[in-house]
């Protein structure tokens, strides 16, 4: 089933976008303390809750003789219209506004459900300010603090509980793997073509099933929705999700391609692979590396395909691979694949590559073999010292799969630097061949049992520790 779509709206400075970055668990969205910050809708996958679901960030609806108001009233209004539920945000510091008035009766309007969500409730009585908000008539305020993250899990839960109409079992994480799901060899895999407009996304679907299955045209934005293609290679089956072209925000003024970004991050959360088209006749953009980033945040499979590549004369080839090292350098895990499209270049190793990074993300690492590979990457290098002291690293076990979850136990394993981090991360890759698909490393430390205890001296020590002091105070 499809993620529902839940867009948060509310006058400025109501705290919108850190219950967004709450949601997602991220810092895409800016946050300060002035209003009017947010002016243009900001998409994310909700994480924060007992099922995914997309958020939609908007601008602040309140003060009309601002000269962004009327562009944001309508970037708001079309969130409105993408999303199944709509949580209202309001300030239980100050109270019911003019404002929050002229929007409740714009929202009964739309004929969608309206969550009240009466935020900033930390320093105040959440009874007393609710009395308030009951004259806008929108059910019960739900009271949640966003900064610190108080009853806005509760709330996700009443959410996506009325919207998918069931009871959800709240220990089960958000971006958990459904058991035995994708162990069946027979099960499609699911490979999301993305990548912005007029790269090739469509003309890469049809070369690889060898038919015009999808509309193909020379202008950005033809592809509109997501379309699925199922079809068979070798005996593999896999589905093929051609997504619409993902633009920067600023640029992205039709309200048809806005909710082409929705189904466009959908599309990651449902494939276990994701190919990354980019062009080699243009430039390597912000939006694309912002795409991969959210790939791999997401922890799908990831397959770099450089399309276009036919007809590059040296220099501009030579041109993309440096701007491959410098602007996606990151990307150390995966390497690039050099196709044409059109003329069938390089296309055929990209099935094969897929197949490769879905068996890397599923794959059973022993711990005998992880515990293997951790003393090796310790005799070769130990980590820092921490205020004196050494950082240990005791014995790792594969906590998950999609993507490859390793756990190591230790102390101190907080202070543990982001560069060691990747060391060892490199170390589990290359030991088990984790080519394509992102590793994600938990650090876990074991409680103290002696913490806040202190030793009991015995009586020897006892006598020897009132002649120390004796001695001490007769100097």
């Amino acid at each position: 089933m499809e993620q529902p779509v839940i867009a948060l709206v509310g006058r400025p400075n109501v705290g919108k976008s850190t219950l967004f970055n709450r949601l997602t668990r991220t810092r895409d969205a800016l946050v300060a303390d002035f209003p009017g910050l947010t002016r243009d809708r900001q998409y994310g996958i909700g994480r924060l809750g007992p099922a995914p679901y997309v958020v939609v960030d908007t601008g602040g609806l309140g003060e009309p003789d601002d000269v962004t108001y009327h562009h944001m009233q309508r970037q708001a209004l079309r969130a409105l219209d993408e999303a199944d539920a709509i949580l209202f945000l309001v300030d239980a510091r100050v109270g019911v506004t003019p404002g929050d008035e002229a929007l409740t009766r714009d929202l009964r309007q739309r004929g969608k459900r309206v969550w009240l969500v009466m935020n900033k409730i930390d320093g105040v009585d959440a009874d007393v300010a609710s009395a308030d908000f009951h004259a806008l008539a929108l059910d019960r305020p739900w009271p949640v603090a966003a900064v610190q993250g108080r009853g806005v899990r509760q709330l996700m839960t009443s959410v996506l509980e009325d919207l998918l109409g069931e009871v959800i079992d709240t220990d089960e994480p958000a971006d958990a793997e459904a058991p035995g799901e994708d162990d069946d060899p027979e099960r499609p895999i699911d490979v999301a073509i993305i990548g912005r407009p007029n790269v090739g996304k469509s003309t890469l679907v049809n070369r690889l099933i060898g038919e015009e299955r999808v509309l193909v045209y020379d202008m950005p934005g033809t592809t509109r929705d997501s379309i699925r293609v199922p079809f068979e290679r070798d005996g593999r089956h896999f589905t093929l999700i051609d997504t619409a072209g993902v633009r920067r925000r600023s640029r992205v003024n039709d309200g048809v391609e806005k909710f082409s970004v929705i189904k466009t991050l959908q599309a990651i959360e449902a494939a276990q692979v994701v190919i990354m088209v980019l062009d080699a006749q243009q430039e390597i953009s912000e939006q694309d590396a912002h795409l991969i980033g959210h790939t791999i945040n997401s922890g799908r499979g990831l397959v770099l395909a450089v399309n276009k590549w036919d007809g590059l004369v040296p220099e501009n080839r030579e041109r993309i691979r440096r701007e491959l090292d410098v602007k996606l350098g990151f990307l150390d895990f995966t390497r690039p694949r050099f196709i044409s499209a059109l003329h069938g270049t390089g296309v055929g190793r990209l099935l094969e590559e897929v197949a490769h990074v879905y068996t890397a993300a599923r794959r059973e690492l022993p711990t005998p073999a992880l515990n293997r590979v951790l003393e090796e990457a310790l005799s070769a290098h130990q980590p820092p010292l921490v205020r004196g002291r050494r950082i240990k690293l005791r014995y790792a076990h594969q906590g998950g799969r999609n993507p490859p979850t390793i756990v190591i136990h230790g102390n101190q394993t907080r202070d543990l630097p982001d560069a060691y981090r990747r060391f060892l991360i490199n170390r589990f890759r290359k030991a088990f061949q984790l080519h394509g698909t992102p590793i994600r490393l938990e650090l876990r430390t074991g409680e103290n049992p002696f913490a806040g205890r202190r030793n009991q001296l015995t009586p020897r020590q006892q006598k020897k520790r009132e002649r120390i002091v004796r001695r001490r105070k007769g100097k």
